[in-house]
C-alpha cells in the first residue's frame, strides 16, 4: 500500500506542532531546532524557506539555484507545494510580510512560476 501525503499526521506529529507553537520566541526556538534536527536538517530547512521567498519574489529558478544552491529539482517541488499546497507556504509568507521580513520585492501574491 502506498504511503498517503497525510501519513506524518501521528499523534506524534501532533505533538511535535503543539510543541512548535508553544515555544516563546526565536531563541526557543532555535535551541528546539538545534536539539531536534542535525545541521544538515536545519540547513536544508532554512534553505527550502529561502527558496520559497525567492519564489515568491518572483525570481528565475536557475538565479534561485545560484543563490541558495538548491537544485532546481528541490525548487520546482517547492514551487509547486507554494502554488498548490496546503497554503502553508502562503501562510508564513503573509506573515512574514506583515513583520516586514519577506524580501521587499516580493509582490502580494506570487506570479506563475519562470523556469
Amino acid at each position: 500500500m502506498q504511503p498517503q501525503p497525510d501519513d506524518w499526521r501521528s499523534p506524534d506529529a501532533d505533538e511535535l506542532l503543539d510543541a512548535l507553537l508553544d515555544l516563546q520566541d526565536r531563541d526557543e526556538a532555535a535551541a528546539f531546532l538545534r536539539d531536534l534536527c542535525t545541521l544538515g536538517e536545519r540547513r536544508d530547512l532554512a534553505q527550502r524557506w529561502a527558496v520559497v521567498r525567492l519564489l515568491d519574489a518572483g525570481l528565475h529558478y536557475s538565479e534561485i539555484s545560484r543563490q541558495t544552491g538548491a537544485s532546481t529539482a528541490t525548487i520546482t517541488r517547492i514551487a509547486s507545494w507554494l502554488h498548490h499546497g496546503e497554503g502553508g507556504y502562503r501562510a508564513a509568507l503573509e506573515r512574514a510580510r506583515a513583520r516586514g521580513t519577506v524580501y521587499p520585492e516580493a509582490p502580494a501574491h506570487s506570479p506563475a512560476p519562470r523556469r
